[in-house]
């Protein structure tokens, strides 16, 4: 089982940025330096293995008061499979700062099935949400 951690210290940020730019579909291209403000902008769960290479990744945009997003979640392929990602997932919404909060949410492609177990559903409203979407 991965070890789970918030410190920021602890993050791999070139395993985080090499994943996220390389094999990640919603990043493909992202730079080192927007990878890096978005490290420094979030609260970041990393989670490792006893020898404490790190394996997993998510980060939380937050207010900590109502709202958070969950982003950038991902498993390296070595240790998918084991519960990692489930982990991962029950330990965010458990944390202080995001387990009271009136509304979490996340965009997925091909993760419905994790994300269902821990409740989330699609958008009832989705007709009330906009968003800009660029490129970048």
């Amino acid at each position: 089982m991965a070890h789970l951690s918030t410190d920021p210290s602890r993050l791999d940020v070139d395993l985080i940025h090499a994943f996220l730019s390389e094999r990640a579909y919603w990043a493909i291209g992202r730079t080192r330096e927007v990878t890096e403000r978005a490290i420094a902008n979030s609260l970041c769960f990393g989670a490792y293995a006893d020898d404490g290479a790190q394996v997993a990744f998510a980060r939380v945009v937050t207010d900590r008061a109502v709202f958070a997003y969950l982003a950038d979640v991902f498993v390296v392929e070595a240790v998918r499979g084991r519960g990692v990602g489930k982990a991962l997932v029950a330990a965010i919404l458990a944390h202080e700062d995001v387990r009271g909060l009136r509304r979490v949410v996340l965009v997925t492609d091909d993760a419905h099935e994790l994300y269902a177990r821990f409740g989330f559903t699609a958008l009832a409203e989705a007709e009330n949400w906009m968003n800009i979407r660029r490129s970048t």
